[in-house]
């Protein structure tokens, strides 16, 4: 008895034991077929894409680095005009002056260029609140009552030939706050029409526009006192009028909504908010696409401990906010602008500037986590905070080093194509795949395999030989990150090293602790990812 109860004992004991493995084994044994997945959708071209706040072109009081960046030294707030302009509702400790960016800058347009095609958005909160002086003159000392910055047409100039240089398609919004209003609180096109007359003549071209950032929290970003639901509807009614008389072809996106769906901060109760479903009733089917912002959740800078701390972010809890709050929002979409296109106008790792491990390598999981996840769901693009400022910038504002968010938004632009398709793995706690088809065509297919355990190496099962673009780094709170175990760097001018994948055989493919690895696949020959011309030449 003794004997049969020990070797029970054991069998439960190896049962339970196994049991734990039952994850890795499976993954193990899971074999993924890239010939057949199917097509599930597809995103626009210029799906990763990034925004220069309104507030880093004129000048003015930007989010401050938990420490200066590369060494930057930062002006006093005396040096400008523009030193008071800063958001509402916050204290002025949160803030710190910076000169305007140099968007003639050789490395910054190179290195931006590299990560084209995209759409530049110009715009953010301050934006609401920036007039748009119309001469050649110098910045006026002083912005006229009821604004708070300046925006020279020496300045917007260069915006515009920065989107030209970079390839990338001007999205922006326009101000709304007390200047550029009636004496019955009406708002008025002067500014948007000077702004995108301006435009015109400098060369350039608006692409897409949202009437204004983030209705939600409309007082505090620059509108009047007690705007509501029905004066969003009744000014977005005027707006759009302009636009189709002024620049019929530009996108009308909107609402741009944030806060909704997901908490920002659990358990911190938010401000007042308009809610979206209130403005949409309001304004009816007026917009040509529909657009929201969304944050993990808001940085110590703004809410101390009470943010997200950093060990939570391979977490699926950490990484599901961004699919949970697409999905509220694609339900208003249903419901409101059903068939319309859905994109995100603005998206970082924390609202507030960004934590302090924004700018290290932790955070490249979360964002491509957040491209794999929406590109599923059709969003057609995904536009980030920032490209060069605070701390959840792809580029160091000081130096403009690459970080290394950067390099993982560049290597999804070099691999993954348009076409999403159905990888047929179902995502786990410590692994996360994606499949789109590949950027070069012809029947290739591009994974994006993220392994979120921080010890345990992964394997899958791929039938077919391909490219592997694996990123890692020393620890997860750095900011060096390697490709294929060679550090990348960008050398002085903005040139790029050369980015290669390094070959496997078909079989069992193996995936560090803590790694991104992209993968090509040029022998897949899936149907859904031959082009047309190909499929033409198949049929000839």
């Amino acid at each position: 008895m003794r004997i049969l109860a020990t070797r029970a004992f054991r069998a439960v004991l190896l049962a339970a034991f196994f049991a734990t493995l039952s994850p890795y084994v499976a993954l193990a044994q899971k074999t993924i077929q890239p010939r057949t997945m199917a097509k599930i959708g597809e995103v626009g071209p210029r799906f990763v894409s990034y925004n220069v706040e309104a507030v880093e072109v004129t000048g003015g009081r930007f989010w401050k680095p938990y420490k200066n960046e590369s060494g930057q030294k930062n002006a006093s707030a005396g040096e400008s005009p523009q030193a008071l302009n800063q958001l509402g509702g916050a204290g002025a400790d949160l803030y710190e002056y910076r000169p305007p960016i140099n968007l003639f800058n050789p490395r910054l347009r190179k290195l931006a260029a590299s990560l084209g095609p995209s759409y530049l958005r110009v715009s953010g909160t301050w934006q609401n609140s920036t007039y748009f002086q119309d001469d050649d003159n110098p910045a006026m000392a002083a912005a006229p009552e009821g604004y708070k910055g300046v925006l020279t047409r020496a300045e917007w100039k260069g915006v515009v030939d920065f989107s030209r240089a970079v390839g990338a398609e001007l999205v922006t919004s326009v101000a709304v706050s007390a200047g550029t209003r009636d004496a019955g609180g009406a708002w008025k096109p002067d500014q948007a029409k000077a702004l995108f007359n301006y435009t015109k003549k400098a060369g350039g071209h608006v692409a897409a526009t949202e009437f204004m950032n983030e209705p939600t929290f409309a007082t505090m970003g620059g509108a009047p006192s007690g705007y509501d639901a029905s004066e969003f509807a009744r000014d977005v009614k005027e707006f759009r009028s302009f636009l189709r008389a002024e620049s019929p072809e530009t996108i009308f996106l909107g609402p741009g909504s944030i806060g909704e769906g997901v908490p920002l901060v659990e358990g911190m109760p938010m401000p007042k908010l308009i809610s979206s479903e209130d403005m949409l009733k309001g304004t009816g089917p007026v917009f040509d696409a529909f657009s929201y912002h969304f944050y993990t959740t808001l940085s110590q800078r703004c809410v101390g401990n009470a943010g997200l701390s950093w060990e939570k972010v391979l977490t699926p809890a950490y990484l599901d906010r961004n699919p949970e709050a697409e999905e509220f929002y694609s339900k208003l979409r249903d419901a409101y602008l059903p068939g319309k296109a859905i994109w995100l106008t603005e998206t970082g790792e924390a609202g507030c500037g960004g934590n302090r491990w924004a700018s290290d390598f932790v955070d490249s999981f979360r964002l491509v986590d957040q491209l794999g996840a929406l590109a599923q769901k059709g969003v057609q693009t995904v536009i980030i905070n920032t490209l060069a400022s605070s701390d959840y910038g792809l580029l160091d504002p000081g130096s403009l080093d690459p970080r290394p968010d950067y390099w993982a938004a560049l290597l999804w632009n070099r691999t993954m194509g348009s076409r999403v398709l159905d990888p047929g793995y179902s995502t786990s706690a410590s692994t996360r795949l994606y499949a789109q088809c590949a950027k070069e065509g012809k029947g290739s297919v591009a994974l994006v395999v993220l392994n979120l355990d921080r010890e345990a190496e992964q394997t899958l099962q791929i039938p077919i030989a391909g490219e592997r673009y694996t990123l890692s780094a020393p620890d997860l709170l750095s900011k060096v990150v390697s490709l294929n175990g060679a550090e990348l760097k960008a050398d002085a001018d903005g040139t790029l090293p050369r980015i290669a994948g390094a070959p496997f055989n078909a079989g069992a493919v193996r995936f560090a602790p803590a790694t991104i690895t992209y993968i090509v696949l040029p022998d897949a020959r899936n149907a859904s990812c031959k082009s047309k011309a190909t499929k033409q030449d198949d049929a000839e």
